[in-house]
């Protein structure tokens, strides 16, 4: 373990894994690419020239370029002589023990092999490899040329010096990694985040607010602070003087009785199809192109903003 990292190895190259290659072309690295589907290599390329004048706003570390991607469609070639591999691939158990069967005996065994699985154990896929120390979950979120936040999760038989590792080479490129210590289905944040999904979509299931007005609900709300600090840093400072256990002491009833009373919502048809209708209605007269690229844009002017502040985690 240790080695320096200048070229990485993308293994697929859909959405998340041709962000991920732009993340790390924009910070100066070399990047070997591989996937099987028909036209591939177009697609990626298309979308990382799609992804590069963002990343040129936020900053390119020198000697960062697109043409510092090579697409090989043979995945032992591919990753033969890389630092690091990056696995986006799809989400099934038995696809990723076998590409990380097939990444293991390619690779160096001090090259580690992190996955970008949003909800897999690593123990899952681990266990089929000759070095599995090195194998562990390095979990983005969309689109990781973009966001700063990466899961690190290791496995039964993961070193801890391949999460150190792995850990420091995130923080080197820019990322905001946060370290699992045991392995959960979805990691943390996903799992934060569905939390927030089951008791959204039950307040749509009965009528209580329309879908939109669920968006609304957090977009112009706790959405905004949430942005610049966690839930619980955001209820430190919210109880002033006696700091999150006075605001705990005061709201503990009221949370208790609220987490009672949240909903536990079916995806049957019917919610489906509302929640879909809902969607519909609300994006009837939008650009959506235009909608995604003025999403980056707010994105990138927060992401410089939150940079420049001093006091912000």
């Amino acid at each position: 373990m240790g080695r320096w990292i200048d070229r990485v190895g993308v293994v697929g190259t859909g959405l998340i894994g041709a962000s991920w290659a732009a993340c790390f072309l924009a910070q100066g690295l070399d990047v070997v690419a591989t996937d099987p589907a028909p036209g591939a290599e177009e697609r990626l390329r298309r979308q990382v020239d799609r992804a590069w004048p963002v990343l040129a706003e936020l900053g390119l570390a020198a000697g960062a370029s697109p043409d510092r991607i090579r697409f090989e469609p043979d995945l032992e070639a591919a990753v033969a002589e890389v630092d690091f591999v990056q696995e986006s691939g799809p989400e099934r158990e038995e696809v990723k023990r076998e590409t990380f069967r097939r990444l293991d005996a390619a690779t160096a065994p001090d090259v580690l092999l992190a996955s970008s699985t949003s909800g897999l154990m690593p123990s899952l896929f681990q266990a089929g490899c000759r070095h599995p120390g090195r194998v562990l979950v390095g979990h983005p979120f969309n689109p990781p040329h973009l966001i700063p936040l990466v899961e690190v999760v290791g496995g039964r038989e993961t070193a801890p010096e391949a999460i150190e590792e792995a850990m420091e080479f995130y923080a080197r490129i820019g990322k905001r990694p946060i370290h699992i210590r045991m392995e959960l289905i979805g990691h943390v944040a996903n799992r934060l985040q569905n939390a927030l999904y089951r008791e959204a979509y039950h307040l749509v299931k009965i009528g209580a607010v329309s879908v939109s007005e669920v968006d609304a609900a957090i977009a112009h709300g706790p959405g905004l602070r949430w942005a610049l600090m966690g839930p619980c840093l955001l209820q430190h400072l919210g109880g002033g003087e006696g700091g999150i256990r006075h605001a705990l002491d005061h709201l503990g009833p009221f949370k208790e009785a609220a987490w009672a009373d949240l909903g536990t919502p079916k995806l049957d048809e019917d919610l489906k199809d509302k929640l879909a209708a809902g969607m519909d209605e609300a994006m009837r007269e939008v650009d959506r192109e235009a909608m995604l690229r003025e999403r980056d844009a707010l994105m990138v002017a927060l992401l410089k903003a939150k940079a420049a502040a001093g006091h912000l985690p």
